[in-house]
């Protein structure tokens, strides 16, 4: 088989070439491209005569593959597949996995962080450090005796929520099923609607999908405490931003933490989060650490090995 990483991982050339090893060994071409690119002519280009292709997060719409007639997987080094064009890779009878996992703690310590940031004010304090700024005592919230509302109960979502606990939060969730590991955590399972009403601390860990697009609607969100923070590094259309920032600049909510948008960093310079008081925003990083690199590199690599010995890993469809 061919077998092409169209992008860099984010793990060094050694690593790469370590893992695409066995592969070459067992007679399958292995190529990589060590310069990304978004352009849909040359990931055309790139794909057409491959059987598996592996991406990471930029997008892979129909154009970049409906002339590959031997593609069979469409391998995702990320969690969301969403940048890929799901139906048209169905109508070619296409596979696609996931490196599903690899980043849970990441994302679950950067929704600490936020979380973290809103309530002390840190990245506020900072400034002001920064600047020279004579500023009032910055005075703060604690997590602890908090309650976390965990609007999704996959991994990641436990993974914040054990965090959480740790720091000596009391937890509730929302989820289509309830889950006994949650439970055992000490988290009850409670409507969205009670959920958003009854929370101090909101954070999101849905996928984004027809169900969950504008789920935390400016309906939903009003009915937020004044006095609660919201924190999101799941997926930005899971909210309508335009009315978080509204809410927020009416102090109808105290705070949010914000990590994915509707659209990729750099933002809209008119991006009404962008304006928004008490919002601390980050570049879609929650992920971005080298020890989930690592993860997500050796997940992808196995999802490779398994689909070719006909027991494939991780298939999202």
């Amino acid at each position: 088989m061919i077998i092409k990483l169209l992008e860099p991982l984010r793990v060094p050339d050694a690593l790469i070439e370590e893992l695409a090893r066995p592969l070459e060994k067992a007679g399958h071409k292995f190529v990589y491209y060590k310069e990304e690119t978004t352009n849909i002519e040359e990931l055309a280009k790139r794909s057409k005569d491959a059987d598996i292709v592996m991406i990471a997060n930029n997008p892979y719409p129909k154009r970049a593959f409906q002339h590959a007639e031997n593609l069979k997987l469409i391998n995702v080094a990320f969690t969301g597949v969403d940048h890929v064009d799901q139906q048209a890779a169905k109508a070619q009878n296409i596979q696609i996995a996931n490196a599903a996992g690899y980043s849970n703690t990441a994302v679950a310590e950067l929704v600490l962080g936020l979380t973290l940031d809103v309530l002390r004010k840190i990245s506020f304090g900072n400034q002001s450090v920064r600047l020279g700024e004579e500023v009032s005592i910055i005075q703060g919230n604690e997590i602890k005796g908090k309650t976390v509302g965990i609007i999704g109960t996959g991994n990641i979502g436990l993974e914040a929520a054990r965090l959480f606990k740790a720091f000596g939060a009391e937890l509730i969730g929302y989820n289509r099923s309830e889950k006994e590991s949650a439970k055992e955590l000490g988290l009850d399972y409670v409507s969205l609607d009670d959920l958003l009403q009854k929370s101090d601390i909101v954070s999101v860990h849905l996928p984004l999908n027809n169900e969950t697009t504008h789920l935390l609607s400016k309906e939903k969100l009003a009915l937020m405490k004044s006095e609660a923070i919201l924190i999101n590094a799941a997926r930005g259309p899971i909210i309508d931003n335009k009315a978080l920032a509204e809410l927020l600049n009416e102090e109808k909510i105290a705070g949010a933490g914000i990590d994915v948008f509707d659209e990729e960093p750099p933002l809209s310079k008119d991006y009404p989060l962008l304006t928004a008081k008490n919002a601390v925003l980050t570049p879609h990083v929650a992920y971005l650490t080298d020890e989930a690199m690592v993860t997500r590199a050796q997940i992808a690599f196995e999802n490779i090995e398994k689909f070719i010995a006909g027991n494939p890993q991780n298939i999202v469809q």
